[in-house]
């Protein structure tokens, strides 16, 4: 079956819509979550990802690696693309990333070469994750930036998610 014929995966998590009015790390995660719920209905590895600069969200992404068949479109390298674009410089000085996972080599160096102030992430990552996971690139004592980081925002609905995905996944290969 090709991707277009491919219906959408049904995922059994609904979407959180928190209160505009507390714009807190917990509000931006609940966004970034729903776009993890995003990349579930594509089929694709439910991991999402908002940028947030002065209060508002300028960027919004979830994986799209199975669908685009792109090894890089994963959530954080697209929502940076998004963010640097409205901005207008590759430079992402003050803006926080919001992922439901701890961000892997790729897209952590990514957030250290974006110069991004702030990193939240859900839940760590032991076998990828180079933000503390597996390894940590933001404590490299030789890089010129370094970034604030917050973890655990949201960790049980994300893991949550992602563990069923996967547990969903096995299934369908028996």
């Amino acid at each position: 079956m090709t991707d277009a014929a491919r219906p959408p995966a049904i995922c059994p998590f609904p979407k959180v819509f928190p209160s505009q009015l507390h714009r807190d790390d917990a509000f931006y995660m609940s966004l970034a979550y729903n776009q993890a719920i995003e990349a579930w209905r594509e089929d694709d590895v439910p991991v999402g990802a908002v940028i947030e600069l002065g209060g508002e969200v300028i960027a919004a992404a979830h994986n799209q690696v199975d669908g685009t068949r792109d090894p890089t479109a994963h959530a954080e390298i697209l929502a940076m693309t998004q963010a640097a674009r409205i901005v207008g410089d590759w430079r992402l000085s003050g803006a926080t990333l919001y992922v439901t996972k701890e961000p892997c080599p790729m897209c952590s160096g990514a957030t250290l070469m974006a110069r991004l102030k702030r990193v939240v992430f859900a839940m760590g990552d032991p076998k990828m994750g180079c933000l503390g996971g597996a390894t940590d690139l933001n404590a490299l004592p030789e890089i010129n930036h370094h970034l604030e980081l917050t973890r655990g925002v949201m960790e049980t609905e994300c893991r949550d998610l992602l563990q069923a995905y996967f547990q969903l996944k096995r299934l369908e290969k028996e």
